[in-house]
């Protein structure tokens, strides 16, 4: 896939990604929040079908490293792209936090909203965490369970240092993995302040039904959930989520963790084709 970078100029600086493919025109949002994008690989699958486009979200270099990191202030960054590339609507690919900003950008944008693919998202409902944290800490040791903890409620009362996080990603970023010997690289930077007040807005968010709320009521537009079965994230959190959106459709992908285009690259496209098949023969 030939890509070329792409500069979306916001107050304070740009953001910066990359743009290629053919189709209609997607958005792939990276996870995080305050990670570097990291889907490359999940972009080039998908080429083929999508015109895509991404960027690594405010918070992080390369792109502009000043606030607000509220999801309101994402969303109107994915407003921003849209418009400085003449888009009326786009699609939204968004895994994990990246698909529930998308989900947010569809609750408060409708029209500006093509489709969604949901990959192993953060859903619509907080219940998720507790689960999610008692998986993640079955595929940690004792001590680094407890470190772990440790440092989330440092970051939770917003007094966890830059190290701290750094420390507690690489503590758990394997066991986003069905093999740790079989992963990705983990990201190389973090944006210390956007991950401690963008995941205060999603508590403030989760906390005020934002998503249960608006999601039912909203047009029906072609979305798709996909989710690797053994993600530490709960297959609820798609499964769940998946019920508030109007016809919405889920695909559950074995022998995967929470990255499955990574994982089970052949698996992740299949169920995108099949997903996007009937919508081009409508």
């Amino acid at each position: 896939m030939d890509e070329h970078e792409i500069r979306i100029p916001v107050e304070g600086g740009s953001l910066v990604g990359h743009r290629g493919g053919q189709g209609p025109s997607a958005l792939v949002l990276h996870g995080g929040p305050a990670l570097p994008d990291y889907m490359g690989g999940c972009a080039r699958l998908l080429s083929d079908r999508f015109d895509c486009i991404r960027y690594t979200q405010r918070g992080v270099a390369p792109s502009v490293e000043v606030g607000p990191y509220t999801i309101e202030a994402h969303v109107a960054d994915v407003v921003r792209v849209l418009d400085a590339l003449d888009l009326d609507r786009a699609w939204l690919v968004g895994h994990s936090w990246g698909g529930h900003l998308a989900l947010n950008m569809f609750a408060a944008h409708p029209d500006r909203v093509a489709g969604l693919i949901c990959i192993d998202p953060l859903g619509a409902y907080g219940t998720i965490f507790e689960p999610f944290g008692r998986n993640l800490r079955a595929k940690l040791t004792a001590e680094q369970g407890a470190r772990v903890d440790e440092i989330e409620a440092r970051r939770r009362t917003g007094d966890a240092t830059f190290e701290e996080l750094a420390e507690r990603g690489l503590l758990i970023w394997d066991a986003y993995f069905l093999d740790p010997a079989r992963r990705m690289p983990p990201p190389d930077a973090m944006g210390l302040e956007c991950s401690i007040e963008a995941n205060r807005s999603i508590s403030e968010h989760y906390a005020a039904g934002t998503l249960a709320d608006r999601l039912p009521g909203l047009p029906e537009r072609p979305a798709l959930f996909v989710h690797g079965v053994q993600d530490p994230m709960p297959v609820e959190s798609s499964t769940e989520t998946a019920k508030l959106v109007g016809g919405a459709q889920v695909v559950l992908i074995d022998a995967s963790g929470h990255f499955p285009w990574f994982e089970q690259p052949e698996a992740f496209r299949e169920a995108v084709a099949d997903f996007l098949s009937p919508l081009s023969d409508s």
